[in-house]
């Protein structure tokens, strides 16, 4: 993949990283709220300005408080972005002035090795002048003026940021997205403290995301590009996508967990393979079930892993106990993968990403119109519709009208009093005979259209 130049922000907390972030990228990827410390993990999008192509990203507001509290926790992310930057971007508000944790960042500042820009955020008005005049003896130079609320002052910004970041690029290859080294959408949904972070985190040899026992750390959907190396040795491209987790709807009250779930189906609806993960020292909720029925009805493949394997008590019992209720709670579609993972100990990992790769295979599978034709009449000729009112129902051919889900159309005569229950047989025959496995299968039924009926 391209390698962009990448600027990291940073800043304390509520200075505006997230709204510039937004802006930067030109959509609303991160979580944005009035109070303070709503952005956790670091968030990284592409960013356009002006003709200028980086990578961005947005950082925790930087604290100062003991490294193993989750404060503590979160600026050890903000350090790691900055250390791998081509240019730090330090945001203050200039309405607020230079307060002293400001003051605290600046001199850590002055100790990297990153290069440094100034920027004074919510600089429009009077009542920001004072703080542009204070931010000049935090010893950048001038500060960038800008509202990256109402996009003013990006001219500046490219200009402050194009000695550091304009560099050449090499153009990256239009992604086939039935092609299937192309690289693999996955994200990690689940209830709250089932490990999706710290199985993020296995995955990628780093504490790349910020975990512990407090439960909802993660607020916005994080994505981050991994290579996988397969049993042959291959390189794969992964795209992994960390979630906030998902509790009861009744159970969530506040706005920002509101927006934190939000934002984790939209990763569901982004992504191609989902992993619904599992505490196995909790088993198997009625809301993991309510996850996996919205997952399938998005149309997105489904595996579901139990984690925590390693501590799991019982593990046999549990495991069939888990797949006895799956196959119960999920009517629509049976045999979805059940895998056993330990993100503390990497466990099953290989196994799970191999599984998804496979998943993702059968998910993007076009079926050869000779293929598809005969399973059709083999399907119908061992099991014929019925004839309700002794009129029979006439199907007549099948098409495959598109991929990822896989989506077929049949045509026939008095198709609208076909039974579900038939339905289901040729959808299940399907999945059997043309090895589409679990995933979801969208058929739709649809009655040629009659040149002599007569128009009202």
């Amino acid at each position: 993949m391209a390698q962009l130049p990448i600027v990291a922000i940073v800043g304390r907390p509520n200075v505006g990283k997230s709204t510039l972030f937004n802006r930067l990228v030109g959509k609303k990827l991160a979580l944005v709220d009035d109070r303070p410390g709503v952005t956790r993990d670091r968030r990284e999008g592409d960013a356009h300005l002006l003709g200028l192509d980086f990578r961005v990203i947005d950082t925790a507001g930087y604290e100062d408080e003991d490294p193993d509290t989750l404060p503590g926790r979160m600026r050890r992310q903000t350090e790691a972005a900055v250390s791998e930057a081509d240019v730090a971007l330090f945001l203050v508000d200039a309405r607020a002035g230079v307060m002293p944790l400001d003051e605290e960042i600046a001199r850590w500042l002055r100790s990297s090795d990153t290069p440094i820009v100034l920027a004074a955020n919510k600089a429009e008005g009077r009542a920001a002048e004072q703080g542009i005049l204070e931010a000049l003896a935090l010893g950048f130079g001038d500060p960038v003026q800008l509202s990256a609320e109402h996009g003013e002052g990006v001219g500046d910004l490219f200009e402050a940021l194009l000695p550091y970041i304009d560099r050449e690029v090499e153009e990256e290859e239009e992604v086939d997205l039935e092609n299937p080294y192309a690289p693999l959408k996955l994200a990690i949904v689940g209830r709250p403290n089932a490990g999706k972070s710290t199985l993020i985190n296995r995955f990628l040899g780093q504490d790349r995301l910020i975990t512990g026992p407090e439960a909802g750390i993660t607020r916005d959907s994080i994505a981050i590009d991994w290579e996988w190396h397969d049993r042959n040795g291959e390189v794969r491209q992964v795209r992994l996508i960390d979630t906030a987790g998902m509790r009861k709807k009744a159970k969530v009250q506040d706005k920002l967990e509101k927006l934190s779930v939000a934002d984790a189906l939209r990763a569901v609806d982004f992504a191609e393979v989902v992993v619904l993960l599992l505490d196995a020292t909790l088993g198997l909720e009625s809301q993991d079930l309510r996850i996996a029925d919205r997952v399938l009805e998005e149309g997105r493949a489904l595996l579901i892993a139990l984690n925590k394997w390693d501590v799991a008590e019982n593990p046999s019992s549990l495991f069939n106990g888990v797949r006895k209720a799956l196959e119960d709670g999920l009517s629509q579609v049976k045999g979805v993968p059940l895998l056993t993972v330990s993100g503390a100990t990497g466990k099953g990992l290989d196994t799970l990403i191999e599984v998804a790769f496979e998943t993702r295979a059968a998910w993007s599978k076009r079926v050869p119109t000779g293929e598809l034709n005969r399973w059709f009449e083999k399907a119908v000729d061992a099991n014929p519709p019925p004839a309700p009112g002794g009129k029979r129902i006439k199907l007549r051919y099948v098409t495959q009208i598109k991929s990822r889900p896989p989506s077929f159309v049949i045509f026939g005569t008095r198709v609208d009093q076909l039974p579900a229950s038939y339905e289901r047989y040729l959808v299940n025959s399907m999945r059997r005979e043309l090895g589409f496995g679990a995933v979801p299968v969208r058929l739709t039924l649809r009655a040629p259209k009659n040149p002599f009926a007569k128009n009202d």
